[in-house]
């Protein structure tokens, strides 16, 4: 698998930790605002995102605090299941309040690849894919890793049917176009949708990460 660089830079921990406190994110997590920005001081390695630890912040809270421009954040209509999407078996969560993920890519090269395609690709690098809460977490820090044409899977979360089997949606964010139910109100602004996991997109890579690293 041949890496591409990560999209945009992203700010010290410290400036991350006053971005989600600026957005309340600390208050979805029931956390203090001190305790936020001691995480960032605490945090193993000074390189990475931010993560407060799921499921404390939920995605249907989160996605209304993204921002491209003057548009703000959704989630699609017919995802009102959007919180169900949990980590997938292999992806493992630090415990913990929070926690940093290291070497987050866009994904851009399998653009047009199966999730399934996608997810076997990204283990054998000895990778690991994005969560939904994850991938959201990495727009509100840098807006801007949602380009268009250029937006991303988050295949670490799948939602579980109660017979054990994946529902076969995988979620995603990328810019809406304005069209159906979204709204022309809409366009332009970023999302939180979903797809099918033996479905090809080409605007959609698969975004991925080196290691989780607890605080």
């Amino acid at each position: 698998m041949s890496h591409v660089a990560t999209v945009t830079a992203l700010p010290p921990l410290s400036a991350q930790a006053d971005r989600l406190v600026e957005l309340g994110v600390h208050d979805l997590a029931g956390m203090p605002a001190a305790a936020v920005r001691s995480l960032a001081r605490s945090a193993p390695s000074s390189d990475g995102l931010l993560v407060l630890a799921e499921p404390t912040v939920a995605p249907s809270a989160l996605a209304p605090l993204l921002r491209l421009g003057d548009r703000g954040g959704f989630v699609v209509e017919d995802m009102t299941d959007v919180d169900a999407f949990a980590p997938i078996d292999r992806v493992g969560l630090p415990s913990g309040p929070g926690y940093v993920v290291t070497g987050i890519e866009r994904g851009d090269e399998m653009s047009n690849w199966t999730p399934d395609e996608a997810l076997q690709r990204i283990t054998e690098a000895g990778r690991t894919p994005l969560t939904l809460a994850e991938g959201i977490h990495w727009a509100l820090q840098v807006p801007g890793v949602l380009e268009r044409n250029l937006c991303f899977m988050t295949i670490g979360s799948r939602r579980r049917r109660p017979d054990g089997r994946l529902d076969a949606r995988t979620p995603a964010l990328w810019i809406s176009n304005g069209t159906g139910r979204d709204g022309r109100e809409r366009r332009g602004a970023p999302k939180v949708g979903w797809c099918w996991a033996r479905n090809r997109h080409t605007w959609l890579g698969f975004a991925s990460a080196a290691d989780r690293l607890a605080i």
